[in-house]
């Protein structure tokens, strides 16, 4: 039996620049990192040789491109596995929607496990260029690519997409005690709102990428990203709720489903009450409000939102990994 425990991921700015429409003709850039909630996958040999694979349903079949589950079945393909074989995961948090990331967690996680499966280690650069492969090219998921890269690497990370199609992942180097209070000042709440992500990446696409003016603010969304990326090198968090809140700003006004009235009350309400800055996680539209606010005004902004459930957070330095190899 193989267990990987891959991370999920919150972005902080640029997000919507790692898609290729974007980056082909602009540059992008994202400040997002790694935290502690998990998705597990696990990958046994199964004693015929079907496969099992099971989610939040049960498939079993005899043939892998019988598979449904679109991830699992190119995964195997890729790594050119046909059989006998049991593939079963849990997340720490729901995985359908909440703006976290799940789908590349997910992928990263099962070739992680899958790999190991066949004795084979694989570092994170082909983890998640062979995850990009998966959903981008092979499955024509209208996403982008930071997410891979969160999952496979960890650590909060400033990553560029470049003209070329390559990816280049640094870490943000800065003061463990600056991560400390960067963890410490976030406040994660979950809005009970799901959508489909590729729903809001299309309607985006459609409204931004042939308009010069909305071109024009992800450019500034990806400037925001390196002020951000400088502003924690220096080891300065006085600018980084309001680096969110301008951020935010601009991404709303890319396309319908990215807020709605109830996010934007939500919203308003925490700022009234200590928060600097926000944004709902992912492409929007749902899944969980970030915060940035002094440690001491959580409670303030908990109260406020009583719909809202909070969920304690902190960034995490490692990426997908290995954690069980057993009989």
């Amino acid at each position: 039996m193989i267990i990987s425990k891959t991370p999920l991921r919150i972005s902080f700015a640029g997000g919507g620049s790692d898609i290729n429409w974007f980056y082909a003709k602009n540059p992008g850039a994202v400040v997002s990192s790694a935290i502690d909630k998990y998705i597990y996958i696990t990958v046994n040999k199964k004693f015929d040789h079907k496969i099992r694979a099971s989610y939040s349903k049960t498939e079993i079949v005899e043939n892998v491109n019988y598979l449904k589950h679109d991830l699992i079945r190119e995964c195997m393909k890729l790594l050119k596995i046909d059989g006998g074989i049991e593939i079963t995961s849990i997340s720490d948090i729901p995985s359908e929607g909440t703006g976290l990331g799940s789908s590349s967690t997910y992928t990263v996680g099962l070739l992680q496990a899958l790999y190991a499966y066949k004795n084979k280690f694989i570092p994170a650069e082909v983890l998640a260029k062979q995850a990009c492969k998966i959903e981008i090219d092979l499955l024509a998921k209208p996403v982008g690519k930071q997410d891979q890269y969160i999952a496979a690497y960890g650590g909060l990370r400033f990553i560029r997409f470049n003209t070329d199609s390559s990816v280049r992942t640094d870490l943000v180097i800065c003061n463990p005690m600056t991560i400390k209070l960067l963890s410490k000042n976030l406040l994660m709440l979950y809005t009970g709102l799901t959508r489909s992500a590729s729903d809001v990446l299309l309607n985006q696409k459609n409204k931004v990428a042939l308009n010069e003016r909305k071109l024009n603010l992800m450019r500034q969304m990806v400037r925001i990203a390196h002020e951000m990326k400088k502003g924690l090198e220096n080891n300065n968090l006085n600018s980084f709720g309001e680096l969110l809140h301008a951020n935010w700003l601009l991404k709303k006004k890319l396309g319908d489903g990215i807020s709605n009235d109830k996010i934007d009350k939500w919203y308003s309400v925490a700022r009234r009450n200590g928060a600097i800055g926000g944004k709902i996680t992912g492409a929007g539209g749902g899944g969980f409000l970030l915060l940035y606010a002094p440690h001491q005004k959580h409670s303030k902004i908990i109260n406020a939102l009583p719909n809202l459930i909070p969920l304690p957070i902190s960034l995490e330095a490692e990426g997908s990994k290995i954690i069980f190899v057993g009989g």
